[in-house]
Formats: C-alpha cells, sequence, structure tokens
C-alpha cells in the first residue's frame, strides 16, 4: 500500500496499459476502425476503475481512496490510449511513401510523409473538396489541419477513458463485496 494508492490499483495501472496496447493494435493496426478506437476509451476506463479497486481486495475503505485507487489506474490507461493514437498516427504520417493498392489505382508521386499523406487525402474525391472548402490547400496547412485533428481525437479518447474510469470507481464504491451497513450484525460466535 502506497500513501495515495494501493497496490492493487497500481496494478490495475499495468493491467490497463496492456488493455491499451492490446486495443490500439486491434482498431488501430490490425483492423483500423478510428471510431471504434476511441469509442473503446469509456469501456475500457470503466473496467479499470472498478477492476483497480477490486484488485486492492479491502472490503471496507474510505472513498477518498477509492477514488484515488480507480483514477489513478483510469488515467495511466487514458493516457497510454493517448499516446499510443498519437504514436501510430504519427507513424503512419512520416512514414506514408505514396504506395496504393493497385485497384485504387498507381502509386502517388509524392514527398514522402507529410507530402503523401497530403496527396492521398486529395486524391480521394469525397476528402479532397472538402478539404478545399476547408481552406486546406498546401501540405503546410494540411500538416496543421491534420494534427490538430489527431490531437482532438486524443483528447476525446482521454476524457471517454477517465469518465468511464469515474464510472467504474462509483460503480465499485456503491456495490463493493463485504461492505459493512450501518446497524448490521457481525458474525462473531
Amino acid at each position: 500500500m502506497t500513501r495515495v494508492v494501493d497496490r492493487g490499483a497500481v496494478v490495475g495501472a499495468y493491467v490497463g496499459i496492456g488493455m491499451a496496447v492490446v486495443i490500439a493494435i486491434s482498431f488501430l493496426l490490425v483492423i483500423p476502425i478510428e471510431i471504434v478506437f476511441l469509442l473503446f476509451g469509456f469501456p475500457a476506463g470503466l473496467l479499470i476503475g472498478y477492476y483497480a479497486n477490486a484488485r486492492t481486495a479491502r472490503p471496507d475503505g474510505s472513498w477518498p481512496r477509492i477514488v484515488a485507487n480507480g483514477m489513478f489506474a483510469a488515467a495511466v490507461t487514458a493516457a497510454t490510449l493517448a499516446v499510443l493514437y498519437l504514436g501510430i498516427k504519427a507513424l503512419f504520417f512520416f512514414a506514408d511513401d505514396g504506395y496504393r493498392d493497385a485497384s485504387v489505382g498507381p502509386p502517388l508521386v509524392c514527398q514522402s510523409g507529410a507530402g503523401c499523406v497530403y496527396a492521398r487525402y486529395t486524391a480521394d474525391p469525397d476528402l479532397g473538396p472538402r478539404l478545399r472548402s476547408a481552406g486546406v490547400a498546401d501540405v503546410d496547412a494540411f500538416t496543421s489541419f491534420y494534427w490538430t485533428e489527431q490531437s482532438s481525437n486524443a483528447g476525446y479518447v482521454l476524457v471517454l477513458a477517465l469518465v468511464g474510469g469515474l464510472g467504474g470507481t462509483l460503480a465499485y464504491g456503491v456495490t463493493r463485496p463485504g461492505r459493512r451497513r450501518p446497524g448490521e450484525a457481525t458474525d462473531a460466535a
């Protein structure tokens, strides 16, 4: 037990890191569905907020300690989700060399990195006109626009995981097993 959080909360934080890695690999690399990744922030926080307290094996405890345990693990999980999101986005942004599947067309002729990502987005019949209408007309404007959007999305997953963590913490606090209720007799025989 530490001064601020119980050992179970630290273990819960490590479990949250592992869960964030699995979610990121699953929904940003294997089956890249970004919205699913972002929405998974809430249930990930919910589970970790509850788990961190359940892991402490303390049926009785003060609300401040319960909240500290759950929110610590949720904050670590949320930060891991956000960092992984931005890291994977950076990997694909800076490593893009213009290659496209032959069914889409020939490889793009562009400067690796931001230039190729910009060329890829403007070649898309839906995204190209939308970018131009938003005032994005060159690689520098696109880079600024792109990273503003990605930072915003990282913020969303961060907030969703923290809100979920608070929900899981409160759920544990209300339903914790072995909790003594006022006026309840004890089994002292």
